[in-house]
């Protein structure tokens, strides 16, 4: 009798459209790599997002300020996707150039795994969405570079969901920012997103005035960030991204470890710190080896 194969596992975007499903929110914190997307699944989020921040300062040490390459983020998501289990959402800038590069990033991160992509509306060299200085494309051009994301997908036939984001907010305010948020959504992206806010009344507004499926990303120190994940539910978000918790976390304790190691001289004394058999466990030695020693004549 011939066994029947076993059913493919769901794509990413598959499972994070199951748990949009749900109606909770989705919390996805940030990852400037993948180790600490491995902690992000670890502590049992259910869902992991790429940051262009982070893995700017990750992978080049740099700020975010339109550094990356197309096949540097598709291949850090890429990487990502392959530590995890959970959906990852990705950052992909400006899609990197005209529709024709739009149309080979969908295509790049479609092949990556990545479960959602969002795409913004500045002019390239883009940067951070909480920096001054940001300058946007007409409205226009980025409804087209929303249109050709959707296009591109449905030549891949992936179920890849693509975020319409908006950098509006700063520059032409709340009313603008969320003209340009549901005119994405209009030119098929899954979800709406406007980025840069700082305070609570931001959200509140963006709530109030965007309606369908929406995206906030909490900056940690600023007054948003204290909003918690059930006022966010209340206010009709599907997805919250936590950009920079983890990165500056890891900056804080690094720092901390080295400022004693210079006084010290010695490591010993370094507090909060995992162990090395910890570590193993969070890479997943175990499993590895085990999987190794099967297979080694």
């Amino acid at each position: 009798m011939t066994a029947r194969p076993t059913p493919p596992l769901m794509s990413g975007a598959a499972r994070l459209r199951a748990l949009l499903a749900t109606g909770e929110i989705v919390a996805a914190p940030g990852a400037p790599d993948a180790l600490t997307a491995r902690l992000v699944e670890r502590a049992g989020f259910p869902a992991v997002y790429m940051t262009g921040l982070g893995a700017t300062a990750a992978r080049l040490g740099q700020p975010d300020l339109g550094l990356m390459t197309q096949g540097e983020m598709a291949d850090h998501a890429r990487a990502m996707v392959r530590a995890v289990r959970v959906p990852v959402i990705a950052d992909a800038d400006t899609g990197y150039g005209g529709p024709l590069n739009v149309r080979r990033t969908v295509a790049e991160y479609t092949q990556a795994g990545v479960a959602a992509l969002h795409l913004e509306d500045q002019e390239s060299p883009k940067r951070c969405g909480q920096l001054a200085g940001l300058r946007l494309v007409s409205r226009r051009e980025a409804e087209m570079r929303i249109a050709a994301a959707v296009a591109a997908r449905e030549e891949t036939g992936s179920d890849l969901m693509i975020m319409g984001r908006t950098d509006a907010l700063r520059n032409e305010g709340l009313s603008a920012a969320l003209d340009r948020a549901k005119s994405y959504r209009d030119q098929g992206a899954d979800l709406a997103f406007v980025d840069g806010v700082r305070t609570r009344t931001e959200v509140e507004g963006i709530g109030r005035g965007l309606a369908g499926p929406k995206v906030v990303s909490l900056v940690d120190g600023t007054d948003a960030a204290s909003l918690t994940r059930a006022e966010l539910t209340e206010m009709g978000f599907s997805v919250v991204l936590y950009a920079v918790t983890t990165l500056f976390a890891a900056c804080t304790a690094i720092e901390r470890a080295l400022a004693h190691l210079a006084t010290a001289g010695r490591p010993d004394g370094i507090t909060d710190q995992a162990s090395y058999a910890d570590f193993c466990d969070i890479v997943g030695l175990s499993e590895s080896q085990e999987f190794a020693s099967r297979h080694e004549p």
